[in-house]
């Protein structure tokens, strides 16, 4: 697995030093990983590391107690060990991604992986989840297989590792949790990511002659498909069939997550609360925003404090869309000016430090009042979200959200005179014109991921029946480009959408983002309540 001896950064000890205080290298004697370090001036003496190496206080013994996911994480692995009996599962958290020569991304593990295990954070890289098969029942919590993590833990303060490894030393990085501390903070066996390689190739092969087959969760961590591949060429495994037999565990690890637990949705409730407070910083930064040259960085920046604040990180790239930019669906670059007369559109999300992400939007008249043509397209959003909301209810379609919303917007698109064709011929299947204006879909499902449960088969996403703890959003738009020359001037350059977060329950469906206000008069009520357009 990934190894320090393999990463950009990583050095020996003993070319801690190369180039620095030791003994002169020529370049083409120098190895090219310890060239990262010439810049870092290290000194290699042997007193150097004997100093570096003593005088630390203790670590504490005191383990922590089991965290309040712990027993639901294994009740989503038990859920998984039971569609897979007699397979070994392989999960990784994935490596560190280099961002800039020696420089790391803050480590997001997979959602597959974190949902699993429950660690959340930036525990753990180059981490793997093994789940061992058993005989039928005798697992863990009477499943089909025990559940060990592997991960690397960190050299102790008299390695050379604690100072040397940029990427891995606690010198540089901060301390990690412990194989013991993980272990009583999950109620999940752990042990040293040395020993992979053999808890992954023991006995494996093909089932017809007596081998255990590996499910891998591919395209996380390439050491880890090596691995698992080079196995499985060593012992006669078709490859080709096993990647299907690899998607099918990819497939059920997402599909896991269509119904929420009752953690998981304390964490969204938790995620929708710090957006929420992201949005009313980025009402107070409207005046700076307006007076910026690059306003929609103002806005951008704003969300992005609290979202670090309150937060892991933003759960996705915030879009942060003033005037005609609103009408690019994925707009990111928010490098536009913020006008006093704009309508600025605002899809934020802030991660929990438990990886789970809220998923708003608003458009928000930047001189606190929409005016009579951006109301008027604000209010045929806002009827096609209710409509949306009218029709999520357990037992119906997921699809069918989406249908009554563009529904509406196709009659206000038709009494506007805008459809090219009559409504009956735009609503076919055959037609769709109404949809240049609204081309996207009006719901995802939302969790670890903004779009969560990706891989989901079609007939239990999108052709899906609604049920007691799922989590979507509901966010029709509309999207008048200022090129769009099918439609009058006035409606050009406007771009509206309104997004909730929503929890299906027997009752109905329960708007998580409430708090944001929705109606047009009470935006502009909310607004006059946080901030002056003048700065006054």
């Amino acid at each position: 697995m990934s190894t320090a001896e393999n990463t950009p950064s990583a050095v020996t000890a003993a070319e801690a030093g190369a180039g620095n205080d030791a003994t002169p290298v020529t370049p083409e004697d120098q190895p090219l990983s310890s060239r990262n370090e010439n810049r870092s001036q290290r000194p290699d003496s042997d007193a150097f590391k004997a100093f570096m190496g003593a005088h630390w206080a203790p670590k504490g013994t005191e383990l922590p107690a089991e965290a309040e996911v712990a027993p639901y994480a294994a009740q989503r692995r038990l859920k998984i060990s039971r569609q897979f009996p007699g397979e070994r599962l392989v999960i990784p958290a994935g490596p560190l991604k280099v961002r800039s020569n020696d420089t790391d991304y803050r480590f997001r593990p997979h959602s597959g992986f974190a949902h699993l295990t429950g660690l959340g954070l930036d525990h753990e890289p180059d981490a793997v989840l093994v789940l061992e098969p058993t005989a039928e029942g005798a697992g863990d919590d009477g499943g089909n297989h025990t559940a060990t993590l592997y991960f690397r833990e960190l050299a102790g303060r008299d390695s050379a590792e604690f100072y040397a490894n940029a990427r891995y030393g606690e010198f540089w990085i901060g301390p990690r949790l412990s194989r013991a501390e993980v272990r009583a903070l999950l109620s999940l066996e752990t042990a040293d990511l040395a020993d992979l390689e053999a808890a992954i190739t023991k006995d494996a092969g093909a089932v017809e002659i007596g081998g255990i087959r590996i499910r891998l969760l591919r395209e996380v961590d390439l050491n880890a498909d090596a691995l698992v591949d080079t196995s499985r060429i060593n012992t006669g495994v078709d490859l080709e069939a096993s990647d299907e037999l690899d998607a099918k565990l990819a497939e059920a690890l997402s599909e896991l997550r269509l119904i929420k637990d009752e953690w998981e949705i304390t964490q969204m409730r938790r995620a929708v609360e710090a957006t929420v407070n992201g949005f009313h910083e980025v009402v107070s930064e409207l005046p700076r925003a307006i007076s910026h040259p690059r306003g929609e960085r103002v806005v951008e920046g704003a969300f992005f404090a609290r979202a670090r604040e309150e937060g892991n990180d933003l759960g996705y790239d915030t879009i942060a869309a003033s005037g005609n930019n609103a009408t690019v669906l994925h707009w990111i670059r928010n490098n536009g000016q913020v006008n006093a007369d704009d309508l600025l559109l605002l899809d934020a999300g802030v991660e929990a430090d438990t990886l789970y992400t809220a998923d708003i939007t608003r458009t928000l008249p930047v001189s606190g009042k929409y005016s009579d043509i951006q109301r008027k397209i604000y209010q045929a959003v806002l009827d096609a979200a209710d409509a949306g909301f009218a029709a999520a209810r357990v037992g119906a379609r997921f699809r069918d959200v989406h249908s009554a919303a563009v529904a509406v917007l196709a009659e206000r698109l038709d009494a506007w005179g805008l459809l090219p064709v009559p409504l009956e011929e735009a609503l076919s299947p055959a037609g769709q014109h109404h949809r240049r204006w609204m081309p996207h879909g009006t719901s995802h499902h939302l969790g670890m991921d903004v779009h969560d449960c990706a891989q989901a088969r079609r007939e239990l996403y999108l052709d899906g029946i609604l049920a007691e703890g799922m989590v979507f959003t509901i966010e029709p738009g509309l999207y008048f480009k200022e090129e769009d020359l099918s439609v009058p001037e006035e409606y050009r350059g406007i771009g509206v959408r309104i997004e909730d977060d929503i929890l299906m329950t027997a009752d109905g469906p329960v708007n998580l983002s409430s708090a944001l206000p929705r109606d047009p008069d009470d935006v502009e009520a909310w607004m006059a309540g946080i901030y002056s357009p003048t700065g006054e």
